[in-house]
């Protein structure tokens, strides 16, 4: 080979125009930086696609037809519950009641003097002027009154009950939809909801779990307090992780067939991120319905053998990375990973703590080449949020 090949390479390879791996570094191997495979504490986590839930919902409906009178509450606001929100037409109900409180007085009327009747017929049972017949009559006659009040009371209960339903109060607390009903239409229970109210604090986090990654979990947490001993963190669409921490509270007992997946629900706070003014919409970071990342840990960090992620290669055939043995000589090793972290991947087979990889300079690495080792550099400082 002409001496000058070399000297060519490199100027190429400065250049660009020959891969670095092609090119040696003048005078010795090429130097990489490496790190040693040590025991850390690791997180164990596991993530998953779910959606937040309220715990509560509920549509409000009218239960009597009348006008809408009056609406109380503010549309996207926070109620409590009992609140009024909606005043329905009272009069007519009124009336109503007041007729039925009549009936129940007349009732009442003929029931005592069907009693008096009856006292009567019985005391001159005894005597010539008395007659078992009359007794008969005077004591079917009080019985009858007698349901005649029990009749006239129930409806006028009911008529108090549908005069209470003229007022729409919040059967629970929370955020509170728009109306969709106006003031001066008349509603009905076949009218549809009126408004919406979903709760707010604590929320359900609802996410499908593969069957065999349920069994995983289950056996992960079985000498830790089952699966209600991991801690449920979420992480939204920008990036950012919740402030929050969550428990898981319920398992499906059910596989869904066309996916193979069970439900998993979580229950996390929702407080308020500012202090709440009245009137005004509460603000809080967790909302119905959106998509969250979920991430199930462990409640505490275990020991695994870990190295830097950045030193982990992939190709067609798995995971591997570049071993560094004692007279500086590389070789690719095929290895198995555990649940890693961006930063650490945790290592279940294919290393031994002690040894060297490399994780700097990977790109002049290539099996069975001499190199010279140095320590790695420090990885980048992640964006602060």
């Amino acid at each position: 080979m002409s001496p000058r090949l070399p000297m060519l390479l490199l100027a190429l390879s400065l250049l660009g125009l020959v891969p670095a791996a092609h090119a040696q570094a003048p005078g010795g191997p090429p130097a990489v930086g490496i790190a040693r495979v040590e025991k850390k504490a690791v997180t164990e986590t596991s993530e998953f696609v779910g959606r937040v839930q309220a715990i509560d919902r509920v549509a409000l409906t009218a239960r009597v037809t009348a006008f809408l009178e009056e609406r109380l509450f503010t549309e996207g606001t926070e109620v409590q519950q009992g609140d009024l929100l909606y005043k329905l037409e009272r009069g007519p109900f009124e009336a109503a009641v007041s007729q039925q409180e009549a009936a129940v007085a007349d009732a009442s009327a003929r029931l005592t003097n069907a009693n008096i009747q009856l006292s009567r017929a019985q005391s001159l049972l005894n005597t010539p002027a008395g007659q078992r017949s009359s007794v008969d009559d005077a004591l079917a006659n009080q019985r009858s009154q007698a349901a005649q009040l029990m009749s006239a009371q129930a409806q006028l209960k009911a008529a108090q009950i549908n005069l209470a339903y003229t007022e729409i109060r919040a059967p629970v607390a929370g955020k509170i939809s728009r109306t969709a009903i106006t003031v001066g239409n008349v509603v009905s229970p076949s009218s549809g909801s009126l408004a919406t109210i979903v709760s707010q604090d604590p929320m359900y986090v609802l996410f499908p779990v593969a069957t065999r990654v349920q069994d995983e979990l289950r056996k992960r947490y079985a000498d830790r307090g089952g699966l209600s001993a991991a801690v449920v963190r979420l992480r939204f669409a920008d990036g950012s992780t919740y402030g929050q921490e969550g428990k898981i509270d319920y398992v499906d007992p059910t596989v869904a067939t066309n996916t193979d997946t069970v439900l998993i629900r979580a229950k996390i706070g929702n407080p308020p991120r500012r202090p709440v003014q009245p009137g005004e919409p509460v603000d809080r970071q967790l909302i119905d319905g959106e998509f969250v990342t979920v991430l199930v840990e462990g409640m505490q960090p275990i020991q695994a053998l870990g190295i830097p992620r950045r030193a982990v290669l992939s190709d067609q055939q798995g995971d591997y990375v570049y071993v560094v043995g004692a007279d500086n000589k590389v070789e690719q090793r095929r290895i198995h990973l555990g649940q890693s972290t961006p930063s650490t991947a945790v290592v279940d087979t294919g290393l031994k703590e002690g040894e060297m990889v490399v994780v700097d300079g990977i790109q002049r690495v290539r099996p069975g080449i001499t190199v010279s080792p140095g320590p790695s550099s420090p990885p980048p400082a992640g964006p602060s949020r």
